[in-house]
């Protein structure tokens, strides 16, 4: 399969390095150079442009500062832009930071070799592509509902969806299974939607640790005057859901006393209110779901044989997370995005070190658990991106207690410091590697290692317990 073209826009006046930089790249990417920065010609490059190369140092023959950076808040403008990546000064530290700081996803100097050049274009593209299938995925299930807000390109979620499309329209019993988290309702709202019920209630309820007489009464209803506090009549689920869906979460907490008035629900389409001789005919699907095992239930006399075939007619098992791990960028992203909306945060992005983290975590609450932890980070966060101090203790995986002695600055200055370090003792103390591997410029990693007074001199008395795990190194 061939691989794609990178187109990449040079934008900068010093055309020699925008030419060095066209003849040097392989036959994987297309370049285009323009001297100026006029506003006015961005939208006819825009739609050929993968990555744009910015050029706007403000020594040298480098475009104003003021000016670049105008044109950068355009490009952003759009909602699918381009990533930009930006020239700077080898030692100029707080410059890269600036830039990082308004949107640029890289920064590059004047001694970069052409390989990792060519690295950072394409690890840019391969971000932006992944960002714009995401958007993909998102319109789609906005545009048609398929699978409601169920994400993920996994291949075991892929196959999960098309056989949930498959069921979706014939009108049988569905059991889901899964652990608690796994997003079991989603599933069922997403088949509820697919079915040619979608135009009638679909109506939830849990089965999980409430009395039998109340989910008796939540279910079937009762007739006014059934006990004392009955003023009136009451319908109950199974008569809200009548023409669409009833979806019964955690059945198999549901009594062995009220399993036979299910059945002949399922059996007969019908059923009595409490204190009532009349029956209700009803037309329901039966969608239940289940973290338990329920052949197991049935062989221990806890859950009725025959209701139990009634309900596994199709069966269908969403993974944990952990099982799933190519979708947690994904899901991560997507709940980022959702929080950064929702409280109003200017939060775009996970750190390496933070993305990580998130890899190597167990998530023993499943989805649910990965968007209450990305929701937390979001609000926390002050910046444009997640860093992995934003994260809970726990799936930062570092073994480490925090010291509330001390302060917020100085439990970041302590991590930063014990990260840097790490990076520099698995580069064998190559700064320009260690930089690439952290994702900031070498003179940024310079000054941040004068600030936190980090020497190679010290090395053999420096402390290396409880460090954070390393991100992966960035490969082509």
């Amino acid at each position: 399969m061939q691989e794609h073209v990178i187109r990449v826009c040079l934008l900068g006046k010093e055309f020699g390095l925008a030419d060095a930089i066209a003849r040097a790249l392989d036959s994987g990417f297309e370049t285009r150079h323009r001297s100026d920065l006029d506003l006015n010609h961005w939208p006819d490059w825009q739609e050929w442009c993968d990555v744009v190369v910015l050029d706007i140092r403000s020594g040298g023959t480098g475009a104003s500062l003021t000016a670049g950076i105008q044109l950068m808040e355009k490009i952003q403008q759009s909602a699918s832009h381009p990533p930009m990546i930006v020239f700077c000064d080898e030692e100029s530290g707080a410059f890269a930071a600036s830039m990082l700081e308004h949107g640029a996803c890289d920064t590059i100097t004047d001694g970069l070799s052409i390989a990792e050049l060519r690295q950072i274009l394409r690890r840019a593209h391969k971000t932006s592509v992944a960002n714009k299938e995401l958007e993909t995925l998102r319109a789609a299930a906005r545009n048609s509902g398929r699978m409601h807000h169920l994400l993920g390109t996994s291949p075991v979620m892929q196959e999960l969806f098309a056989f949930a499309q498959t069921i979706a329209p014939c009108d049988v019993n569905v059991l889901i299974t899964g652990e608690t988290g796994t997003g079991k309702e989603l599933l069922a709202r997403a088949i509820h939607q697919m079915s040619a019920r979608a135009a009638h209630p679909m109506v939830a309820f849990s089965c999980t640790n409430l009395p039998e007489t109340l989910i008796d009464d939540e279910l079937f209803g009762h007739e006014r005057g059934a006990f004392t506090g009955a003023l009136a009549n009451r319908r109950g689920r199974l008569e809200a859901a009548d023409q669409g869906t009833l979806f019964l979460d955690e059945i198999g907490d549901l009594s062995l006393g009220l399993q036979p008035k299910l059945l002949r629900v399922l059996q007969e389409r019908s059923f009595e209110r409490l204190g009532s001789n009349a029956t209700v005919n009803v037309n329901v699907r039966l969608i239940t779901a289940t973290n338990r095992n329920l052949a197991e239930m049935v062989q221990r006399k806890e859950f009725r044989e025959d209701l139990y075939y009634r309900l596994n007619v199709v069966q269908l098992h969403l993974p944990p997370l952990r099982d799933r791990r190519d979708d947690i960028h994904l899901l991560a992203q997507h709940f980022l995005q959702l929080a950064a909306q929702q409280f109003n945060k200017r939060v775009k992005k996970f750190s390496k070190p933070a993305l990580h983290a998130l890899d190597e975590y167990a998530w023993p609450g499943n989805v649910r658990e990965l968007e209450n932890v990305v929701q937390r980070a979001a609000v926390i966060c002050d910046g444009h991106c997640v860093e992995v101090w934003h994260l809970p203790t726990s799936v930062r995986g570092t073994g480490e207690t925090l010291n509330f002695d001390q302060s917020y600055e100085q439990e970041v200055r302590q991590f930063k410091r014990r990260l840097i370090l790490r990076t520099l003792r698995q580069t064998g103390w190559n700064k320009t590697e260690s930089a690439r591997t952290l994702g900031v410029a070498r003179g940024y990693l310079h000054r941040l290692m004068n600030q936190l007074e980090i020497r190679e001199s010290e090395e053999p008395s420096l402390p290396v317990a409880n460090e954070l795990p390393l991100a992966p190194k960035r490969i082509m």
